[in-house]
């Protein structure tokens, strides 16, 4: 999710009362009426909320304590720290991609969920790429695929039309074929719309550019290759000539400023990963449905943004019916019912295969078959990006930070000469 991502998992949640209890070994935490409590924290949104109760309404000896933090990067510093600590955790926590290769470095604290979940819950359900990300060397499996995120392209059909470009899905298909067009459409609709960016982002537009890439910021031996990968240094470019021509509305992601640029109509593209679909419906709100579309094409032929595992620390002292409700809640049924509430887009096989997935139809934007369209894009992703040590950490605090500093009036090269010597900082 989310992010992402967006974006894009589940952790901890308790009363501070009963955080100390999260520790490993002990008995199962119990609520006051005897029920066996399983705590659950969510980052972003994985359209999860009515599934607890449906979960706890078939398990009535069950009691899910959910946390959800904003974003994810909090979460996954809170994860490593507790990690470190050796205890604090929740009985299932979630991991987004991006984090995914500093949670398998540290495998042996999590437990194997073939060995622990439910015998019908294996690798073969899921994706391969996505099913392979999360399974060690050794073949331990630490964490159930929740979501993906195949790209699509998002954008004001309003917006459009008072620029004179395109506005219906087919139309705009030659705006959004490659990044270059993508760039000249953003010139002709700043000249058009004075005040209204063609982006929202940089670290958005550079994010999805960089997630087309075989590699991110580390090579397959997991070495930093940020200075010798010219893909990182093009994509740069690109984004950072767009900004000097006014295409971006500088807003950081998922700040209130950002929230508020979707209900205000203040920049007319957005990449579109499937979770993005519930992003843009919350924040742009009721009185914007209709004038956002999504369209089944994406700059240079779409890519994986986003997706998360769940995994059950070794802390957990709940860790059997820890994996029971991980693997409920990331079965193909649960999967297309999160992506009805909140667009998570399904990682499992027979879930990509559902009729109720493919006539899924989003009357937020247009009534288009979101289901089907997303579908289709997942056959453009053959495999997952490899992710490196410190991956996460270095889109999250380095990369995003430095072309914020453009967007503020930093050089571009200065910028960049200090986003590179950060990485080498936090890769070591």
């Amino acid at each position: 999710m989310r992010p992402r991502r967006w974006i894009s998992a589940v952790v901890c949640v308790v009363a501070s009362a009963t955080v100390a209890s999260c520790g490993a070994g002990g008995a199962a935490n119990r609520t006051a009426d005897g029920r066996t409590e399983l705590t659950i924290a969510t980052f972003n949104e994985f359209g999860y909320e009515e599934l607890f109760k449906e979960y706890e309404a078939a398990h009535p000896d069950v009691k899910i304590t959910q946390r959800k933090t904003g974003q994810g990067d909090p979460h996954h510093q809170n994860l490593f720290t507790k990690l470190g600590a050796g205890s604090g955790l929740a009985d299932v926590e979630a991991v987004e991609e991006g984090y995914l290769s500093q949670v398998m470095a540290r495998a042996d604290q999590f437990n194997d969920l073939l060995e622990i979940g439910p015998r019908e819950t294996t690798p073969d359900r899921w994706l391969k790429w996505k099913a392979d990300a999360a399974t060690t060397g050794n073949g331990r499996l630490i964490g159930y695929g929740t979501d993906i995120g195949p790209l699509a392209m998002c954008y004001r059909k309003d917006l459009f039309a008072q620029a004179g470009l395109p506005s219906d899905p087919e139309g705009v298909k030659a705006l959004f074929a490659t990044w270059g067009s993508y760039f000249a459409a953003g010139d002709r609709f700043v000249s058009k719309t004075p005040g209204i960016a063609w982006f929202d982002s940089a670290a958005q537009i550079f994010n999805a550019m960089h997630n087309q890439h075989d590699v991110g910021y580390f090579d397959k031996g997991d070495n930093l290759v940020v200075e010798s990968n010219p893909d990182i240094r093009n994509d740069w470019n690109a984004v950072t000539s767009a900004v000097a021509k006014g295409q971006s509305a500088k807003l950081v992601a998922f700040s209130s400023e950002w929230n508020t640029g979707f209900k205000l109509g203040r920049f007319a593209t957005k990449t579109c990963p499937s979770w993005m679909l519930g992003v843009i419906e919350t924040q742009a709100g009721p009185e914007n449905a209709g004038k956002w579309a999504v369209t089944d094409v994406f700059p240079n032929g779409g890519g994986n943004w986003g997706g998360s595992y769940l995994t059950v620390p070794k802390q957990s002292k709940n860790a059997g019916k820890a994996a029971e409700l991980a693997a409920w809640l990331t079965a193909p049924e649960q999967q297309v019912k999160a992506f009805q509430a909140r667009g998570t887009f399904p990682s499992q096989v027979d879930a990509l295969e559902n009729r109720a997935l493919l006539e899924h139809v989003n009357t937020y934007f247009d009534n288009v078959k979101a289901g089907a369209l997303f579908a289709a894009q997942v056959q453009k992703v053959k495999a997952a990006q490899h992710k490196g040590p410190a991956d996460g950490q270095i889109q999250e605090n380095v990369f995003g930070p430095a072309l914020q500093s453009v967007e503020q009036g930093k050089r571009a090269d200065d910028a960049w000469n200090a986003a590179v010597q950060e990485a080498k900082k936090i890769a070591g």
